[in-house]
């Protein structure tokens, strides 16, 4: 995708509007303890992490989120989110005493001193997945490139390196590449399942290189979920009669098995170079087996969608099919589409990212990576 992607201006008014409103909330949530030592905080990655960058670049619906009914439970209005209120990013950031940390391509954000996310929905580690349509992985490391110019001209380079070295940069990529060899792409016709994870996983720690050339030295990863639990994968299985499809889940589990090994050897080779990774993939898989344990009711239908478990991707009647089912209580939904989490798991995974414990995250949790500087953490 060319970085010159085009950017429209539809929908930006509310983005500024719901900017100040989440602001505003800028009280802790519940009893997780703040922190503000002047870092900023960076955000790579697909749909589960893109605050509406998509709104603003030349795609479908498909991989668009600004149309009701997504945004009703926070913000009561779309904001490109994929899901009916905040996203993880969101949660940590008020944790860490941040404001909400905006679109890359909001046309209004050019402060970056807080951190930009450069997230995209239905962005992948390779540069084929979903071409055209989204923003790859490498895209917004070029879109970083110039957030760290303008940062290095406006504060001088001394204090753009602490704030960079000190910034905490967050991944959640990997998903879209995996999902597609099941979406009809013919890539493991061409690979084994190991030489196309490791392609992926080439290509991310690629772009850590980079970020950490430019000053990074603090990142987090989410592991990639259980694609085959999605309730649109479900439904993409042949007679699966609504079971998961435990090939697309393994090439996930594959993924996060050879993930920490390629951390493991940067932080070998790269001075200062810290790696965190919260297990994202159980916190998911735990609430899909057993919902009513985490306050919900379902964990394999989707809140919003058609068709058994709503599981086609039909939300908001804009990608082909104008009729869905739109459930009462999006609380009620571990799913809040065919493929995205509701607002209510995007918090508790917040908080365990935020200050769980090994389980979860490994081997820091994200308070103590704010808290320290990238010489501690």
């Amino acid at each position: 995708m060319s970085e010159e992607m085009k950017i429209s201006n539809v929908h930006f008014f509310f983005k500024i509007f719901f900017t100040i409103l989440f602001t505003s909330h800028g009280s802790q949530i519940g009893d997780i303890p703040s922190s503000n030592n002047g870092v900023a905080f960076f955000v790579f990655g697909d749909s589960l992490l893109d605050p509406g960058n998509n709104n603003f670049i030349n795609t479908t619906e498909d991989f668009r989120a600004n149309f009701t009914p997504y945004g009703e439970t926070f913000f009561n209005s779309p904001t490109g989110r994929f899901s009916d209120g905040r996203l993880i990013p969101d949660f940590i950031a008020e944790y860490a005493n941040l404001p909400l940390i905006p679109a890359y391509l909001d046309p209004h954000n050019n402060l970056y001193i807080h951190g930009v996310n450069f997230a995209s929905g239905g962005g992948g580690a390779l540069v084929e997945t979903h071409q055209g349509f989204a923003i790859n992985i490498e895209t917004q490391l070029r879109y970083f490139k110039k957030v760290e110019r303008s940062l290095r001209k406006k504060l001088g380079d001394a204090r753009a390196s602490s704030l960079l070295s000190d910034s905490v940069y967050m991944f959640s990529i990997g998903g879209n590449d995996y999902i597609v060899a099941f979406e009809g792409s013919p890539v493991l016709e061409k690979y084994t399942e190991i030489e196309y994870v490791n392609m992926v996983i080439g290509n991310v720690t690629s772009v850590l290189q980079e970020i950490y050339k430019k000053g990074g030295r603090k990142f987090a990863f989410l592991a990639v979920p259980p694609l085959g639990c999605m309730p649109h994968t479900r439904l993409m299985k042949v007679g699966g009669h609504g079971s998961c499809w435990d090939e697309a889940s393994a090439l996930a589990r594959l993924h996060n098995k050879l993930l920490p090994a390629a951390l493991q050897k940067l932080a070998h080779d790269l001075q200062g170079f810290k790696y965190t990774l919260a297990d994202t993939y159980n916190m998911l898989q735990t609430r899909i087996d057993n919902p009513s344990k985490y306050g919900l009711k379902d964990g394999r239908r989707a809140c919003c969608g058609s068709g058994e478990l709503r599981g086609i991707y039909s939300c908001g009647g804009m990608r082909g099919q104008r009729e869905f089912e739109l459930c009462e209580n999006p609380n009620e939904y571990l799913f809040f589409d065919s493929y995205h989490p509701n607002e209510r798991a995007y918090e508790q995974f917040a908080k365990l990212i935020w200050n769980g414990d090994a389980q979860f995250i490994n081997p820091s949790n994200l308070k103590q990576f704010f808290q320290c500087g990238s010489s501690q953490a």
